[in-house]
């Protein structure tokens, strides 16, 4: 739970989800359709990751795999 930039509907909270996917651009489409049919989503946001991003994106996954691993040993 987070506090929201500015509110939004009302609401001054709410939580924030990150969610990377691969997918053709039909399957985009149409999960952006229920998103927008969903009333608990106030707003999102789809972007496309360029290589970089998607490089940067597994080398901090890689760490925190890491860091969790060492923790549990």
């Amino acid at each position: 739970m987070r506090k929201l930039a500015y509110p939004i509907q009302k609401k001054s909270t709410g939580f924030y989800q990150l969610i990377e996917y691969k997918a053709e651009g039909n399957v985009i489409a149409d999960v952006e359709t229920e998103l927008k049919r969903d009333e608990r989503i106030l707003r999102f946001l789809t972007v496309k990751l360029d290589k970089h991003a998607i490089a940067y994106n597994e080398k901090k996954r890689s760490k925190k795999a890491e860091a969790a691993a060492e923790a549990q040993a």
